[in-house]
């Protein structure tokens, strides 16, 4: 019943999201001191979606035209440089890493509402509290 909720979908694809990029920003930290190390990052969630086309049109029931599955994962990438290298190389900043970090946490807690919400609009729906 969620899977075909567009909400709910999104809601989880905001989740995968926030979750790939925390881990990249994982990574970074990792590697903050490592020479030569470039720092990782994702599409912003927005660019990654619509990409998908999410809101065209889509089946609605079987025999319809396709409708396009979400992603089950979204690509990191080398982010380009803000700044300029450290003298060994590396691009990593942590205070930068930190902002992502913050920026992603809200990311995960709005899909976690927005999934808690739903929950509640079903269970309201079929009378239960």
């Amino acid at each position: 019943m969620f899977e075909k909720l567009e909400i709910s979908r999104m809601a989880h694809a905001l989740a995968s999201h926030a979750m790939t990029r925390q881990g990249a920003i994982a990574q970074n930290v990792a590697n903050a001191d490592t020479p030569g190390y470039r720092a990782v990052d994702t599409a912003s969630f927005a660019d990654s979606y619509s990409d998908q086309g999410s809101f065209a049109a889509r089946a609605t029931r079987p025999g319809h035209f396709g409708a396009t599955a979400l992603p089950v994962g979204f690509a990191v990438t080398p982010r380009p440089a803000a700044g300029s290298a450290s003298p060994n190389g590396n691009s990593v900043s942590l205070e930068a890493e930190m902002m992502q970090a913050a920026q992603v946490r809200q990311q995960y807690d709005m899909a976690l509402g927005i999934a808690k919400s739903v929950a509640g609009v079903l269970r309201t729906s079929l009378g239960r509290r």
